[in-house]
């Protein structure tokens, strides 16, 4: 048995390790297709030329699922319809299986091997299905409904109305959009002037609101006060009413106490003091004046 010789032991060591750090220095992008087969890059996120920090190295496909549901058409006519398959270049390394679907029965195979299969409207929908294989295998399959003459035409015509209404919105979109654009240029090129119109408005919205305040406590504080008014004058009134049955009184008092003098024996009377002699006075007059008022 030959043993290896310690450099190429060592030689093989090192690129062991160097697969190893490549490995784990790669991306994968994202795969340009959903289902069938496509393409994606790989990509080097270390030991870039220059100051790159990712590189591609190179394109490698990918796969998604095999059913890609149902096509549309690369071109179509009011005669003809050109429907491809699913494939990447090269286009002979695959080979398509072209059906046609009939409802409730087999499907009908057809002679034509191409990517692409070229088909006369009829007088009725028809599907059509290209499965495409690789070793016998199928790696994609897609199916697509042509449309008779009639159909296409009513297709067609319903169409412009969505557009229009797709272009309504775009345009109305776009000018709102300038609109925000030019208000913000101008408040801010503006943004003094437009700072002391709202100041002023603020200021002004203020003052009526205290404005307003201020009335309504003035007329809260005024019915209060016309209230006390009104007691004070019926206070007043009050107040003559029982000065003037007061001073009646004194007025009768005295005099049937000058009779009750007259008659009997006359009792010395103390000394009046002036605040007496006032008061007597002021009562002798009212009373005389009561009895010029009663006489008259």
């Amino acid at each position: 048995m030959v043993r290896p010789a310690p450099s190429e032991l060592i030689r093989t060591w090192r690129l062991e390790c160097l697969n190893a750090t490549v490995s784990k220095e790669v991306e994968f992008g994202v795969c340009t297709v959903t289902c069938g087969i496509g393409i994606r890059e790989v990509i080097l996120t270390n030991g870039c030329p220059g100051s790159e920090t990712k590189c591609i190295v190179r394109v490698e496909e990918c796969r998604g699922p095999v059913d890609c549901g149902w096509g549309k058409p690369i071109s179509e006519s009011l005669a003809t319809v050109k429907i491809p398959c699913i494939f990447i270049p090269p286009e002979n390394r695959f080979t398509y299986l072209w059906k046609m679907l009939i409802p409730d029965q087999q499907s009908l195979i057809l002679p034509n091997d191409s990517a692409i299969l070229e088909v006369h409207r009829d007088t009725h929908p028809v599907a059509f299905q290209c499965d495409t294989k690789e070793n016998n295998e199928i790696v994609a399959s897609v199916k697509y409904t042509v449309y008779t003459t009639a159909e296409l035409e009513t297709r067609r015509l319903k169409r412009p109305a969505t557009d229009i209404v797709l272009v309504f919105v775009l345009i109305t979109g776009v000018i709102v959009c300038i609109g925000v654009i030019f208000a913000l240029i101008f408040i801010i090129l503006h943004w003094a002037a437009v700072k002391a119109f709202w100041v002023s408005k603020v200021g002004k919205g203020s003052k009526e609101e205290q404005s307003s305040s201020q009335g309504s406590v003035r007329t809260i504080e005024e019915a209060p006060g016309s209230g006390s008014v009104l007691a004070s004058g019926s206070r007043l009134a009050s107040g003559s009413a029982l000065a003037s049955g007061s001073r009646l009184a004194s007025g009768s008092r005295l005099a049937s106490g000058s009779g009750l003098a007259s008659a009997t024996v006359s009792v010395p009377t103390p000394t009046p003091t002036a605040s007496h002699i006032d008061t007597t006075g002021q009562e002798q007059e009212s009373f005389h004046e009561w009895n010029n008022e009663e006489e008259n």
